[in-house]
Order: C-alpha cells, then structure tokens, then sequence
C-alpha cells in the first residue's frame, strides 16, 4: 500500500462514529501488517536458504553432508531411509514432508518430475528424491541377458552396452538401477541364473566391474547416469534345490572364494550400492547379517556406499523366525547394516525404536549419512528434473540398436556343427523355420526387460527373410506352443520342414520361465518341444537348432541327434538380426559357455571347477561317478565352436623378476581355418599339495583374440600373487610354496598345461586383478 494510498484511508476515518472507526484501523493496521510479515516470512526464507551450507557446491562433500545431516529431524532421517513403491495414494504427501528418500517403479518423467517437485520445494529441506528401476539388460532397448552377455567374454561389450542402458533410463529421470546381479551360482534350476555371470567368480568379477563402470562411469560423479547395485549380497545363488528364496548352507570358505568376489570386484569399481538378499546364510538371514553386512562389506572392504534391502526382506524377517514381529525386524536389520528398507517396516518402527534407546541414533545417523553422499555424488541436489521435451527423442537410437546387434551376435555360442552344415548359404532355395519361438517378440526380451516393448523386436523369422536372398523361398509353421501339451499342429511343421532344404527349429523356453521366482525342477525342452525335433529330424533333412532359454538345458537328444545347434539364449530387440547373422555366416560366432550344460538335471549341481576328491572319478567301480551316466557334463563351462579353428602353440610361463610369486605368460594362437574368426584364451591354474584342498582347475585369465585366416598372434597374461592365492584355513589369503599347473585352451577341457614352482609362501591383500 502506498504512503498516498494510506493518507486518504486516514483521512476518511475521520468521518465515520468511534467504533466504526475503530474497527476500520484495526483493519488498516492488518492490511499494513499482513505485506510486511510475508515480506519478513521471504527474507527470512532467503536468508535460512543462504545459511543453508549444504547447498552451496562450494564447500567439500562432507560438510554440505555434516551439514544437512545436522539439520535434520528423526522423522526425516527415518524417511531418507524408507525405500516406497510407485502409485501410492499418499505419495506425493511423503514427498512434500520429507519423509521418502527413494522411490523405485516411477516410469514417467512426468511422475518423476512431479514427486520431485514436491520433495524439492514443499518439504522443510528439499532433500531430493532418488529414484530406481530395475534396469538390467537394458531400459528401451534390450540387450541380452545378462547370462548371455557373460558368454561374450568380452567386458568392453558388456560396459558399453550399459552405458547405453544407462543414457536411456537416465533420460526419463531415473538415477538408480538395482543392478548387476552379481551372484554365482552352480544350479541351473535357479531362475535367476539368467541375470547373472554364470558359475565362475574369475569371470563374474569381470562383468562386475565392467557392468558397473557402464552404468556409473570411472567413478561416480554428476557426470554419472546411474548408480549401480551389486546384488543380492551374498550367496543367494547357493539356494538349496534351484528354489528361490530358499536357504544356502556356504562354508566360509567357499563364500570367500566363489560367492564373494564379484561384490568385491564391483566394490573395488566404485559402486554406489549394494543390495541384501532374501535368502538366509548358515542360519542368518542375509538382510539381518551382520557378519556379512558390517564385518566384511562395511569393515574389511570398507564399503561406503549404502545397502538396500530387497523387496520387503526386512518384514520377511519374521518368516525366517528370528523376529517376532515389524518392529524387531527393524531392530536386527539396522543393527547387522541394512541403511534403507525397500517397501518394509522402517518407517512404521524405527524413530520409536531410537527414541527407546533399542537402536543407537549413531547408526541412523551413518545410514543417513551414506544415502546422503551418494545424493551428492550424483549431483542431485543441483540437477533436479528431467528434460521432458527431450525425454522420448532419447530412446531406441540407431547406434543403440547396432550396439545391441553387435553384443547379441557376441553372445551366441555355437554347440555343435557336424559336417559344417553352417554357416548356411543365402542362396539356399528353400528355408523352414519351425518351432514355437521362431515368430515370438516377447520371449526374444527375456525376463526383467525393463521398459521394453515387443513391437520394435526383430524375430528370428524375420531376421532370416532380411537375410537371405530374394529367391529363397521361407516358409513357417509354429508346430506347438512353448509349454503345450498338444501336438495337432506338428502336421503342418512336418508339412513345412519335408518341402525346405534347410530347417531351422526353434525351441526353448518362455521368456518369463526364467528370472525371479522361476525355479524349474526339470531342465528339459518344455511341453512337446523334444517331440516336435524328434519328428523333425527323422524327416531327414539338415536341421539346425536355434535354442532360447534363460538357463543351461538338458539337450541330450539333440546333441546326439541333431547335426547344429546354436545357444542364442534371450537375445533382446535385435535377437532375429544377430541369430541370422550368425546362421547365414555375415557373423562367426565367438560366444563361450560361462555356464555348464548338464546331460540330465540328475547331475546337478555340477561345475568345471570342483575339488578332486578322494576318489574322483574313473573306470574303477569304487570313484565318484554315476552308474547310469557319464559323470561328464555334455558341454563344459568355456565351451564354444566356431566356423574356424584354432590352434595353441609355443607355450610358456617364467617368474616375474620384477614381483614375487607373479608370473608372465605367453602362448601362441593360431587360425587354423579358412575364415576369419575371433577365439576367447582361456588360462587356468590348479596347485596341488597345499593346506586345503583346491578345485581341478580354476579360470585365471581370459583374452578374446581377432586372427585372419592362417594368422597367428602371441598373446600375454600376468598371473599375480592374488591370481594364485587362495582362503587358507584360518579365512586368511595366502600364497602357499608348491608346484602350480598353468593350463591355456580354448575351453575347461581341451588345454596344454606347463608346472612351475612357487618358491615361497606369503600372505595377500584380498584386492581384486585388474582386468
């Protein structure tokens, strides 16, 4: 109100009665107030802003995180700690008081921007909301799954393909992927095999580290697109009988030397976050493990990021029986580490729980103060919202799709190739494609495909007929459905199949029938698919089998039966693409089993790298071995053909003079054939003589080497003291003295070995080889 404006309302008074009057200045004296008390409100709100010091980016990390961390009430602690679904009624309400630090299954930059905005500028602190996804071989465009990509071999691949992955979630708003699954596992009846690394902790420590550089960068920064998860923490994929969720009895031991090392890799990479697992290990639950959680991750390692427990594991405490309701469950998983509690009882129980002195304010404060650095680390308080205007132009770009193309060709592993059937000719005057996954698009995205969607997906059906020429005539009959019963439509498939010259059978398994909750007790063909091949190859004619799965089969039959056969797993948007490109020869495969094949699921479990046992297995009838199989496997871990062959030669192992008990080692490939063609080095090692007993053989090293025909290339490993060591029985990383067998092939079975002598024993620090 002006001073003029406020003179002529003085003036005016005058001439109305007393009380009249009065009332009129109470009046004039609110209408003058009420503009200065909000004026005061905002400078006081700017000037609170201004001595906010944890929104100046200035000032070094850890004060803006001491400072905030001091501003905060245990309500709101407690939020930064609760972990919500998507879709709840009282979302937004949480986010404008403070009191959610995470939401996951936002899809939407809309949604996300919306939630966001309600933390940011309704809550007391405007602490930002980290939102996460399940983004795990992919967010628009989908990769292989992660079992496949392992098959690869090759970590540059995989980095890249999710460094692309990232690029998309990120551009639609979400920061956080509760990924990789890190978890080894030697039961192929687990579901969630295929979103892992396979059996071997050599190899999954490479697809660690590479997943997790992809998704976060060298480091995490603002620069990052994500903050990775490493899961489930840890042994989840020990579960007893391949059932999810079930318990895993692991001796120290062996969780040191197998379960644990990919989360070391992907610790040592820098990952943000690490995710609990449902299972319970020797009889503690994983999310209530303080020996795993604090002793090893948070103390030996010295973890600085956060944990995340998975969906609901803190209330399901009370189903392993060692709390007796919410509350206690609180109790034991803040205790053993847990720092955030997806969908769970934190936000029900936790203040109470501090506030009755159950649980230390101090651990509420770490918990918080890790979320908090990963926040900053981000860049998330200065960078709030998505470009919505920008968000759908991001995804399914053209180099996204050839990169998908180029990793899913790497992926598939040739399994046999009698007679050089393949590759085939594109002038093949008649091709049938049979089999109820050889028309499919959402089978081709596997389980756990994120945003993707089946309509963009190239099947192989469709791959094949952009493949061949104009003249080939391609014709195609389902035959059955996946998991069916029925054979009335093999007649057709038979129709089909005995007019073609050529018949590429499709088989294998839902895409759902894998991942989370997808235990199978059986490993065979599902439904009538066996069948169907066996009606198919008795026709006579060349068939080739294009197998899709998301775990090892027991294909028995076929391999004896059927002259080719290609593992394509769950290949992602470009599947049909990348198998013809394979089939037809643009493309020799170079994939390699990281992961057994049984002959029968009665040999389960069984991995390459097994102890020897007193007894191991031979013609003698007293070794261990079956009486109605071969105790071999039908295709071993490292396995995988391709259209060329190779040789190796001229190989050699010499101490390292420069390092003690480190070894340089070089062996000659060479391309045998008449194509061009790439094959992955293997190198393993096996000592004998030592204080505990050690597996046959164990993957030490790996390099995927590109020769011309005729060529040959010299190729180099460095075996370290760590590469050498093993988990004594005092839990301690040593080197022992002793001869050392140095092995290198082209697989676990077929290998030229060298022995050396390790001259003396010596403690190791328990750091992961650079790869």
């Amino acid at each position: 109100m002006s001073q003029l404006s406020c003179f002529f309302v003085e003036l005016s008074l005058f001439h109305l009665p007393t009380r009249a009057r009065a009332y009129s200045l109470t009046a004039l004296l609110f209408a003058l107030l009420v503009p200065l008390r909000v004026s005061l409100a905002q400078q006081s709100e700017r000037t609170n802003a201004a001595n906010k010091a944890y929104l100046d980016q200035k000032l070094p990390m850890e004060k803006r995180v001491d400072d905030l961390l001091s501003r905060m009430s245990l309500q709101e602690k407690v939020g930064q700690m609760c972990q919500y679904n998507a879709g709840g009624a009282n979302a937004e309400q949480l986010a404008a008081q403070g009191l959610v630090g995470s939401f996951l299954n936002v899809t939407t930059p809309e949604g996300i921007d919306k939630l966001q905005k309600a933390a940011v500028t309704r809550s007391r602190l405007g602490i930002p909301i980290l939102f996460g996804l399940d983004v795990i071989h992919g967010f628009s465009t989908i990769f292989p799954i992660p079992l496949a990509e392992a098959s690869t071999w090759d970590p540059d691949m995989v980095k890249a393909c999710a460094s692309i992955a990232a690029k998309e979630a990120f551009s639609q708003g979400i920061r956080w992927t509760f990924s990789p699954m890190v978890d080894i596992t030697r039961d192929p009846r687990w579901g969630r095999i295929a979103e892992g690394a396979g059996e071997d902790p050599f190899l999954g420590m490479a697809m660690a580290k590479a997943q997790v550089e992809g998704f976060q960068g060298p480091r995490l920064t603002p620069e990052s697109y994500l903050v990775a998860c490493a899961k489930h923490f840890a042994a989840y994929g020990a579960a007893e009988g391949g059932r999810d969720y079930n318990t895993a009895e692991v001796s120290e031991r062996t969780l040191r030397e197998v379960y644990l090392p990919p989360f070391k890799a992907a610790v040592d990479a820098g990952v943000g976050t690490l995710m609990s697992a449902f299972d319970d290990l020797d009889g503690v639950p994983a999310t209530a493990n303080p020996f795993t959680l604090r002793d090893i991750l948070k103390g030996e390692w010295g973890f600085d990021g956060f944990v995340v427990s998975d969906w609901d594991a803190v209330g399901e405490l009370i189903n392993h029986g060692i709390a007796c309701d919410s509350s206690q469950a609180t109790m034991k998983a803040v205790t053993a580490g847990v720092d955030m509690d997806m969908v769970g009882p934190f936000h029900n129980h936790l203040a109470k729980l501090v506030e009755e002195g159950k649980v230390p304010v101090k651990l509420v404060d770490d918990a918080v103060r890790r979320i908090l650095t990963i926040k900053f680390e981000l860049g998330l308080f200065e960078h709030l919202y998505t470009l919505i205007e920008n968000s759908k132009a991001s995804l399914m770009l053209p180099e996204y799709r050839k990169a998908a193309r180029e990793e899913a060709r790497e992926s598939i592993v040739l399994l046999k190739n009698d007679e050089s059937l393949l590759p085939l000719s594109k002038e093949t005057k008649s091709v049938a494609v049979i089999g109820p996954l050889a028309d499919s698009k959402v089978d081709m995205l596997g389980p756990w495909h994120c945003q993707g969607k089946p309509e963009p997906v190239v099947t192989l059906l469709n791959g094949i007929k952009a493949k061949v020429s104009s003249s080939t005539k391609i014709s195609y009959a389902e035959g059955c459905g996946i998991n069916d019963t029925s054979t009335d439509g093999f007649a057709e498939a038979l129709k089909v199949a005995g007019n073609a010259d050529v018949v590429i059978l499709a088989l294998g398994e839902r895409g759902d029938m894998s991942g989370e909750a997808e235990s199978r007790s059986s490993l065979d063909l599902p439904g009538v698919q066996q069948q169907l091949a066996r009606a198919v190859a008795a026709l006579g004619k060349p068939v080739v089998e294009v197998l899709m799965n998301g775990r090892p089969l027991s294909i028995q039959w076929s391999a004896d039966h059927v002259p080719a056969i290609l593992e394509t797993w769950f290949l992602g948007t470009e599947a049909g693409n990348a198998i013809a490109d394979v089939l037809f020869g643009d493309y020799n495969p170079s994939g390699k089993l990281p992961v057994t094949f049984p002959r029968t699921v009665g040999q389960v479990p069984i991995y390459y790298n097994h102890m020897n046992t007193g007894r191991p297995p031979s013609t003698e009838h007293f070794t261990s071995k079956y009486i109605d199989l071969p105790w071999s496997p039908l295709f071993p871990f490292g396995y995988g053909l391709s259209y060329t062959k190779f040789e190796f030669s001229d190989f050699n192992v010499v101490a390292d003079p420069g390092v003690k008990d480190q070894y340089l080692v070089t062996v000659d490939v060479t391309n045998a054939g008449k194509r061009s063609g790439a094959e992955i080095a293997q190198l393993y090692i096996r000592q004998r003589c030592t204080s505990v007993t050690r597996p046959v053989e164990q993957l030490a090293g790996f390099k995927k080497v590109q020769l011309p025909a005729g060529e040959t290339k010299t190729i180099s490993f460095i075996l370290t003291p760590y590469d050498i060591s093993f988990i004594n029985a005092n839990m301690q990383r040593v080197v022992e003295a002793g001869d050392l067998e140095v092995m290198v092939g082209g697989n676990s079975v077929d290998l030229i070995s060298k022995t050396v002598q390790i001259e003396k024993s010596m403690p190791v620090v328990d750091r992961v080889p650079v790869f």
